[in-house]
């Protein structure tokens, strides 16, 4: 079903409706869930249906006419507060929560929340890439969880982020947790298809099958280069014996290939852990003896692997959570080659020892 074209989350779309109608709508929400999924997407159509001029809260219903939905749209509502991780950044910057040099403490989301309506009915803030905010940042940690505990009248905080574990602690226990389910595999090949993202009903369907209900890693896939380096890549990891440091000569200059600058290699490097990161999953799967979910080229390479594997599900998860950690020593900007080298060489040890 729909809901104000936000496909496949009309279940989290009736539980606000109760909420609202109860009288009960929390003042913090962190939305949970795989990347790609329309969690943002959602944040900015409730942001619309409770800042609408046409119609009541609890409908969720926006007319999308009138100029407080236009704006929402737009991301210029007077009453609507958008943070997210700049590209170039690791975390979210401390300015943007509370403010610059002087005028720290009255600008920033915190402040700009605290002031009153301009034109709705209150304040929504929306902080998008909630797994990048920094407790190393303690002035702004400390704004931020103030504001959660007492948040102003007539105010709505909705973070957005990967999963509940990436969270500060004193975050999650002042939110209220949505968990959005992935896509269903027929809605993320449709979507591919009407939006014009691929040629064919079939590619399509492929892409959705290896998307695991993510829009954005169907279209990442998509990327002929990246299915081409998938396919050498699962072949690697599918042979307990490969050579690692062979194999790290061909890695390094395909992640160059993304781009001169760090960001575009970073997202490539995240991309490339993911993958060998599903490849572990799927063996743990196998190994427990349960089916493979995934395409075609997953399910033979996992087969490969289990066929010459002599370990069990631990060894197979202390290689998933080396693919796990090695995305987020990308994000913390460790060197590019030394942590590849490392990432591959320590996959081949745990695989060899196993």
């Amino acid at each position: 079903m729909t809901w104000q074209e936000i496909l496949g989350h009309d279940r989290v779309v009736e539980q606000f409706r109760q909420a609202i109608r109860c009288g009960r709508l929390a003042s913090t929400f962190l939305f949970v869930g795989p990347s790609g999924i329309g969690k943002h997407a959602f944040a900015l159509k409730l942001a619309q249906s409770l800042l609408c001029e046409n119609t009541r809260e609890d409908e969720l219903d926006p007319c999308g006419h009138c100029p407080a939905c236009q704006q929402v749209a737009a991301k210029t509502h007077p009453d609507l507060e958008l943070v997210c991780k700049p590209r170039d950044k690791s975390n979210i910057p401390l300015e943007l929560l509370i403010g610059t040099g002087d005028h720290r403490m009255r600008e920033g989301l915190c402040y700009n929340l605290s002031l009153k309506p301009v034109r709705g009915r209150r304040r929504i803030a929306i902080i998008n890439d909630a797994d990048f905010l920094s407790s190393g940042q303690q002035e702004a940690a400390n704004c931020l969880l103030k504001t959660l505990e007492e948040p102003p009248p007539h105010s709505l905080i909705i973070l957005v982020g990967s999963s509940e574990q990436k969270q500060l602690p004193t975050i999650r226990s002042r939110s209220q947790i949505i968990r959005f389910r992935p896509l269903p595999q027929e809605t993320v090949a449709g979507l591919l298809v009407s939006k014009g993202l691929v040629e064919d009903p079939q590619t399509a369907a492929r892409l959705a099958t290896m998307s695991e209900g993510s829009m954005q890693r169907a279209m990442e896939l998509a990327d002929e280069a990246l299915d081409e380096f998938r396919t050498s890549l699962l072949a690697h990891l599918s042979d307990p014996q490969a050579d690692s440091v062979e194999f790290a000569k061909s890695v390094g200059p395909f992640v160059d290939q993304a781009g001169k600058d760090a960001p575009s290699r970073r997202v490539r490097m995240q991309q490339i852990f993911g993958m060998a990161a599903d490849f572990y999953r799927q063996l743990m799967r196998s190994l427990a003896g349960l089916p493979i979910e995934g395409d075609e080229a997953l399910a033979r390479a996992v087969q490969e692997a289990y066929k010459a594997w002599s370990g069990d599900e631990e060894a197979a998860a202390a290689c998933l959570d080396r693919c796990l950690d090695a995305q987020g020593q990308v994000q913390a900007n460790a060197n590019q080659a030394t942590l590849i080298d490392c990432w591959l060489d320590d996959l081949g040890t745990i695989s060899r020892g196993a």
